[in-house]
């Protein structure tokens, strides 16, 4: 009797013991099916192109299909509101731009249906692009102390147009006459292009306006770069100073899109994630790609990434109540 109670109970220790090799390795099991990313851009835009540049490295590194959904629209909730409702499992992300993430939570708060700081996990920054001050041919503006002296010469007479109320480029222009003490009527416009054509026409004289949409008017002599809103010279606009550097110190305002995925993401996951896009960043012909964009890669850590997001949600939030933007 004695010794069967003792061989069962041996039994159960080993049954015990073995516990550990039967439960499933999340970090080594996943993925074990095709991941989705929801971009929350239309298809042909600067994060769309950068995501599909990423995609086959990064099939290649997860041994799975990368499968790439467009849902865009409400200036991105609709996508990332997909995302942050998704499971918590690693097979939906989202790329998501700076406004989704840390200026529309302070423009439209009841319009989203999830909190970027709560419902969301980091997985890696993507990329970086510069906005540039930019002058008609035709105007006196040769630098950045021209626009400033002429500001403050005629208050809130001069006119700078942006891409859109609510924009990153409609930051920036705040920014900009926040940081240099003066006052500037700002321009909405329906998107880069009309704005830039505004200022071909000589319709105003300044803009703030994203590089891909402005970097070729800018080589072909038709627009003059006065400044990069980037902290340091960017490699595609080497000649135009940061703003910075031309008497706005501390000047730094840059549009970027990241990788997230729902809130409980296993950290496991979110670290094999995170590998495999920074490789992929790190590869040569795609930063290539990413740079013929205008764009700068910005590979990161997924805590450096969230600490990024928090600082600039706080920046954007400050100046937004104290310049009293809105949405509108």
């Amino acid at each position: 009797m004695l010794q069967s109670v003792r061989q069962i109970a041996l039994c159960v220790l080993a049954f015990l013991l073995s516990l550990p090799l039967l439960a499933p390795d999340t970090a080594h099991a996943y993925p074990d099916q095709p991941i989705k990313i929801i971009v929350t851009f239309p298809p042909g835009g600067s994060a769309d192109i950068v995501i599909r540049a990423l995609q086959p490295l990064v099939g290649e590194d997860l041994h799975q299909a990368i499968v790439i959904e467009n849902r865009s629209g409400a200036g991105g909730n609709i996508g990332m509101a997909a995302v942050a409702q998704a499971a918590p499992d690693g097979y939906t992300l989202g790329v998501a731009a700076a406004g989704v993430l840390t200026v529309n939570p302070h423009l439209n708060r009841a319009a989203m249906s999830f909190d970027p700081l709560k419902d969301l996990a980091p997985i890696t920054l993507l990329a970086q692009i510069p906005f540039v001050l930019v002058a008609s041919q035709e105007s006196k503006f040769a630098s950045v102390g021209d626009v400033i002296a002429a500001a403050k010469a005629h208050p809130g007479e001069l006119s700078i147009g942006h891409g859109g109320n609510g924009t990153a480029m409609h930051l920036t222009s705040a920014l900009f006459a926040q940081k240099a003490d003066i006052q500037l009527q700002l321009i909405a416009y329906r998107g880069t292009a009309p704005a830039a054509a505004d200022v071909l026409a000589g319709h105003i004289p300044l803009a703030v306006l994203d590089i891909p949409a402005s970097q070729q008017l800018i080589r072909d002599g038709r627009l003059k770069a006065l400044g990069v809103s980037a902290a340091k010279r960017v490699a595609f606009l080497p000649e135009v100073p940061p703003l910075s550097e031309v008497g706005l110190s501390g000047f730094e305002s840059v549009g970027w899109f990241g990788l997230v995925a729902p809130a409980g993401t296993p950290p496991e996951i979110i670290e094999r994630l995170n590998a495999a896009f920074v490789k992929a960043l790190d590869d040569r012909t795609v930063a290539e790609k990413i740079r013929l964009l205008g764009a700068e890669p910005a590979p990161s850590s997924a805590a450096a990434f969230a600490q990024f997001i928090q600082s600039e949600s706080a920046k954007w939030g400050k100046l937004i109540a104290d310049a009293g933007i809105t949405g509108e």
